[in-house]
């Protein structure tokens, strides 16, 4: 026996139990708890020579048509802080926050939402730039990648 959920949401996550009456035996019962994550995140490293362009996919082992369709945002961390820098809903040119004034407007989305980096600096290592996709209210995409920027 087996039980099939479709378009699962957080509202799901809870307990589940399965009873069914067998004979010489009587009463059986099984119970699983269900839990249902909010955010799939993946974590990659990037590594960029000093004064060239850093460009960074979206999610890495999502084609980009399917991001074409869902509201994204691109973030930058540093020592524990997270801003804003670029959001972009589907059919609408992106937004640059204030946040991207830290980059010196070195910062542009470019095609399939790779985020590009133009020129990198020294201050930009160890920079964290994530990509949040959202597909439904409840489920959120995300990806991050740490940079480490090269001198000659």
């Amino acid at each position: 026996w087996a039980l099939h959920l479709a378009n699962v949401t957080m509202s799901l996550s809870g307990q589940y139990e399965c009873t069914f009456a067998t004979y010489p035996y009587g009463t059986k019962a099984a119970k699983i708890q269900l839990a249902v994550k909010a955010e799939e995140e993946r974590h990659y490293l990037k590594k960029v020579w000093l004064k060239h362009t850093l460009e960074i996919p979206c999610l890495e082992e999502t084609t980009s048509e399917n991001l074409t369709t869902y509201p994204l945002k691109w973030l930058v961390g540093e020592n524990g802080r997270q801003e804003e820098l670029v959001t972009k809903e589907p059919s609408c040119p992106a937004v640059y926050r204030n946040s991207s004034m830290l980059l010196g407007q070195r910062v542009l989305l470019g095609l399939n939402n790779t985020l590009k980096v133009f020129p990198t600096k020294i201050t930009d290592d160890g920079r964290v730039f994530s990509c949040h996709v959202l597909y439904h209210p409840e489920r959120v995409q995300k990806s991050s990648t740490t940079v480490r920027v090269f001198g000659k």
